[in-house]
């Protein structure tokens, strides 16, 4: 079965096409999301006509997910007006074929847990830094969703009460994401606009500097979860974990900060990076399709 696989963020939309278990074609354009969701909507359509011989489409979306109907529960500021879109509907009746919708994290896990770092482990947490923080439960190999479909909103932990005044400036994704670390970076250094331009210009002692405060925060909110949840793996997505000197700090750090009973937990990049999404809604429309 063909299988055309989307995965919508509020950077960029990937694609690529699932034939016989093999990852063909991926693609990668800006999501332009700050132009709200009919455009990002409007965007994906553009992109999966592009493609030839498919037979479902499969999305992971950032937002909470009513994976049942493919409504769009609630999505944050990063997609406005994209709150309430029901995509199962929107690229059914313009494809005619069968569509899958899932919340990005929810499918990186799982993609992760049948293809990638996860693969035969029963029981992790996954989260995935970009333009937020997103966060999944994998218990006893099943995401644990929670009473609302929402479980996981580790972005929305508070790791800076000195500064939650406002209410968004103390959360975890305010301080930790990738889109933090560049709004710090870009403001002494206004040319690297990403994070692959940042990791690249860690011989500036000021860059680094702030990659490391950065590092600080991205700790600050696994060691919370540690003890929360005392998991033996936390699996860490988005491109910038894929970074050696960026996951070996966050390791030495966690691993200084660990207390009896806690100990022991394995920090590991995502094995299928930025496509862990991909895999994973190819997996959940491949077992129903199928």
């Amino acid at each position: 079965m063909n299988i055309i696989a989307l995965d919508i963020g509020g950077t960029a939309i990937k694609s690529c096409l699932f034939r016989n278990g093999e990852l063909f074609d991926r693609r990668e354009v800006l999501s332009e999301a700050y132009l709200g969701g009919p455009h990002v909507i409007k965007l994906a359509i553009d992109i999966i006509k592009d493609y030839n011989d498919f037979e479902a489409i499969a999305i992971s979306t950032a937002g909470q997910v009513d994976s049942e109907t493919g409504i769009i529960s609630y999505a944050n500021n990063n997609i406005p007006n994209y709150t309430g879109a029901n995509l199962c509907q929107i690229f059914m009746e313009y494809f005619n074929v069968p569509v899958f919708v899932e919340n990005d994290v929810y499918a990186a896990a799982i993609g992760e847990a049948i293809y990638g770092t996860g693969k035969g482990k029963h029981d992790f947490l996954c989260l995935t830094y970009g333009t937020g923080i997103g966060g999944a439960i994998v218990r006893g190999g099943s995401i644990d969703k929670g009473t609302t479909n929402a479980a996981g909103e580790f972005g929305r932990i508070i790791t800076n009460a000195d500064k939650y005044n406002d209410g968004i400036s103390g959360y975890y994704e305010a301080n930790a994401s990738v889109s933090a670390l560049i709004s710090k970076v870009s403001a002494v250094r206004p040319e690297l606009k990403d994070g692959r331009l940042v990791l690249a210009n860690l011989d500036d002692k000021t860059v680094k500097d702030l990659v490391d405060k950065w590092i600080n925060e991205v700790v600050y909110g696994l060691i919370s979860l540690i003890y929360a949840f005392n998991p033996s793996l936390i699996i860490l997505g988005g491109g910038i974990m894929s970074n050696n000197y960026v996951i070996g700090l966050i390791r030495e750090k966690v691993s200084n900060c660990d207390m009896p009973g806690h100990s022991g937990v394995s920090l590991m990049a995502a094995g299928l990076g930025n496509d862990a999404g991909l895999w994973g809604m190819y997996h959940i429309a491949r077992g129903i399709c199928d």
